[in-house]
């Protein structure tokens, strides 16, 4: 199937998709493989070597631990918060973990294989598992790449893998790889973007599916938030950066609340807004979801784990603050939440087919930048824009993240990476603003942003790609 928009935006743990997600996946694929191939009770010994970025920031984005879930049969889609302690607990504590979720097989972080320094060909999120019998016969060995967002590719199947998405193509009713080929339908159709990927997205499952899953999607953003202002204190791995979310909801509440009583069992997006307030809003909900993608927390890759509070936060800004959004009903916000995160998607499918969204290959113009693109499409998209003013919103927001670099502080999702999307949250909202005071037309287009943000990427120094080797991430003393 071709990339869709539930390839993504999907559900979770933090605190990265390429270093979290896309490992925990990888792992879980290895161990079903090892049940299917009937091997897996004559497994003695496993060893996991982890290459280039994973290894040189593994600690810091729970790759390790990851690997141990997904080694054990979990995938990162279903995992529950809860079961991550327990499981990652229990291994700690016995030096033992359940092989595809029943071998016994003394292992934990510390026997991993870091190679921080060796780059494999195809990307710098390299893993490879190998497992042996008794006897140190290779029962099965394979070698994974987590190319951002929770995405992995097979090494030696990139070619099919490749042909399989392309024939994948050919089946869709609109299919496109460029902005200019999106339009194109849009003009012929007379179809709006987010109705383009509709029409798409309905080849493979039906339109109460789709709305549906995107109801899912919205809702497990703003449970995340909930959750998040729920913690309270330090995040976790050594920075002691303090949360600032709950602290800050409760002084909007305050500030909101116009003399009124509040209502203590009222859920957290139950208002009032004052439009007056809009930023700071818009501020809490993207912090709050990367404080609880920080945590480990349950979230929704949109489109990386690094990024995903972008898109709910400028999606809350479209619910609560947008023209009209007061008087809107139930039905009418949801199809708001649906239009929004298709014409997003959309977008997004443009950065996955002609750049990269991974942050260790490109830099977090990759992550960030495509997130505030897709938010500022999104967001145009709802309050009635053309085909032409999404794209520009779009174009207009990845243009001004071009260049932006991965440096995070002690390899922790933390700094620069949580205040950096409520920055381009408000960056999103204010691209979709400028392209809806248009008419359409603009010099640059969306596309050949994108291929610039692709050729910057190549050109970035690896430092500056999530290896916590340059920039903040050597300039600031960790603690």
């Amino acid at each position: 199937m071709a990339v869709g928009v539930f390839d993504l935006f999907s559900i979770g743990i933090g605190p990265s998709s390429s270093h979290t997600v896309g490992p925990m996946r990888a792992a879980a694929v290895f161990a079903e493989e090892l049940t299917v191939s009937g091997k897996l009770a004559d497994v003695a010994s496993l060893r996991v070597d982890l290459y280039g970025s994973l290894a040189a920031t593994g600690h810091g984005h729970g790759t390790m631990t990851a690997v141990l879930l997904g080694l054990e049969g979990f995938h990162p889609e279903l995992i529950l918060p809860e079961q991550v302690e327990e499981r990652l607990a229990s291994i700690a504590e016995t030096g033992t973990l359940n092989l595809a979720g029943t071998v016994p097989l003394r292992y934990g972080v510390g026997d991993m294989v870091l190679r921080p320094l060796t780059v494999l060909p195809r990307h710098t999120n390299g893993m490879t598992f190998t497992v042996t019998d008794a006897g140190g016969n290779v029962l099965h060995a394979a070698t994974f790449f987590s190319v951002g967002g929770g995405f992995i590719v097979r090494e030696g199947e990139e070619d099919a893998a490749q042909q399989e998405l392309d024939a994948s193509k050919e089946v869709l009713p609109h299919p496109f790889r460029t902005a200019a080929e999106l339009l194109e339908h849009c003009a012929v159709t007379g179809l709006g973007i987010a109705d383009v990927m509709l029409v798409n997205e309905k080849a493979s499952r039906s339109g109460e599916e789709i709305r549906a899953g995107l109801l899912q999607i919205w809702s497990v953003m703003e449970n995340c938030v909930a959750a998040s202002l729920k913690r309270e204190g330090v995040l976790p791995g050594g920075l002691k950066v303090r949360r600032r979310a709950p602290d800050w909801y409760e002084r909007l509440q305050k500030e909101c609340a116009d003399g009124r009583d509040e209502d203590p069992d009222a859920p957290w997006d139950a208002g009032p807004f004052d439009p007056r307030y809009w930023q700071e809003w818009v501020n809490l909900v993207a912090l709050a979801v990367n404080e609880e993608n920080a945590s480990g927390g349950r979230v929704v890759t949109a489109p990386t784990n690094g990024a995903a509070g972008i898109i709910p936060a400028v999606l809350f800004y479209a619910l609560h603050f947008a023209p009209g959004m007061d008087q809107a009903s139930q039905a009418d916000r949801e199809a708001v939440v649906v239009r929004f995160l298709l014409a997003a998607g959309a977008v997004g499918v443009l950065y996955k087919e002609q750049a990269s969204i991974s942050g260790a290959e490109v830099g977090c113009q990759g992550e960030v930048g495509s997130a505030s693109s897709m938010a500022a499409a999104g967001l145009a998209e709802v309050m009635g824009g053309t085909p032409a003013q999404v794209e520009n919103a779009a174009e207009i927001a990845m243009e001004h993240n071009l260049g932006l670099t991965c440096d995070p502080i002690g390899g922790l999702v933390q700094v620069p990476c949580i205040e950096r999307n409520a920055i381009a949250a408000a960056k999103a909202i204010n691209a979709a603003k400028m392209a809806l005071w248009g008419d359409g037309t603009h010099r640059v287009s969306l596309d050949e942003v994108i291929i610039t943000m692709r050729e910057t990427g190549k050109d970035m120094s690896s430092k500056y790609k999530e290896t916590a080797m340059g920039g903040l991430a050597v300039n600031v003393v960790e603690c």
